[in-house]
């Protein structure tokens, strides 16, 4: 037996009487569903009759160099920080940090490299106790390259992101090994081609294995940059080379260390200790909310 449509089954709420049509529109107006309908055809497809709709002029495209202008325009200019006050910066952290270093522990090259492969998402202290197991179980680029994956990676999964950096430390070590013969690149164009290196790494290795200056921007150095006035750039790369001409070429290194002390120390993230600062003076507090 068929079945019946939906229509057919529903029963009207009244009968509509004998002669009663259904109830049309007033002559000379349209219906809501008219209306609408001949809006969505109009155009290419518009029926006889209908008004044509008068099209939205497009506003010309701008070009790239004319939207770059215009964001410039629009955010806040930054002034370059006073060579006076950069001067008495530096003296004032030089003066609270003599003897700042790399609180990462190493004896040679590699030992710095692997660490501070290792410090990424991870503290200082927490590397310091997971590297002289590693070290003294794979002493060189290539034990560390022929190292099992497993036993690499339970080695440093203290360190987080375990499984990562242990395939980068192998095979950054295997470019070493194949590439340098065993030798960390003295180069920052040849570390940058290692696995798991970038800027940040390379000028660890650089500037504290090599002796040579450059600008380690992390966590640390990018917030604290920004604060004292520095500059205004946001992406770490940006902030070293914003940096350079700021800071003189051979503090680059001594640099970076003061101001991650700086950081944890005394300027920390959510609210810095501010009234015993002794940048108090020459720093603008730039995005400081709340302070101690």
């Amino acid at each position: 037996m068929a079945r019946k449509s939906p229509r057919a089954r529903r029963k009207p709420e009244s009968p509509r009487m004998p002669g009663t049509g259904r109830p049309r529109a007033t002559p000379g107006r349209r219906t809501a569903n008219a209306t609408r309908k001949a809006r969505s055809v109009r155009g290419a497809h518009a029926p006889k009759g209908a008004r044509p709709v008068a099209k939205r002029a497009r506003r010309p495209a701008r070009s790239p160099e004319a939207r770059r202008a215009a964001r410039v325009r629009t955010r806040a200019r930054f002034a370059p920080p006073d060579p006076a006050r950069v001067a008495a910066v530096l003296e004032i952290l030089e003066r609270s940090y003599p003897d700042a270093t790399t609180a990462l522990r190493h004896e040679n090259p590699l030992q710095l490299l692997i660490a501070t492969i290792l410090s990424a998402q991870c503290t200082d202290e927490r590397v310091n106790q997971t590297t002289p197991a590693l070290f003294a179980r794979y002493p060189d680029a290539a034990a560390l390259a022929a190292a099992p994956q497993a036993d690499l990676e339970g080695m440093i999964r203290s360190t987080g992101f375990f499984r990562n950096k242990a395939r980068a430390i192998r095979e950054c070590c295997a470019d070493i090994v194949a590439r340098y013969g065993g030798d960390v690149p003295r180069s920052m164009e040849e570390l940058l081609t290692l696995r798991g290196v970038g800027r940040k790494t390379a000028n660890v290795v650089l500037g504290n294995a090599y002796g040579i200056p450059g600008i380690v921007v992390d966590t640390h150095v990018h917030r604290l940059s920004r604060r004292i006035g520095l500059t205004d750039e946001s992406d770490p790369v940006k902030i070293e080379f914003a940096l350079m001409p700021v800071v003189p070429r051979e503090r680059w290194t001594a640099f970076s260390h003061w101001l991650i002390l700086h950081g944890r120390q005394v300027c920390a993230a959510r609210k810095p200790r501010c009234s015993v600062c002794a940048l108090a003076l020459h720093c603008p507090r730039a995005g400081v909310t709340a302070s101690q």
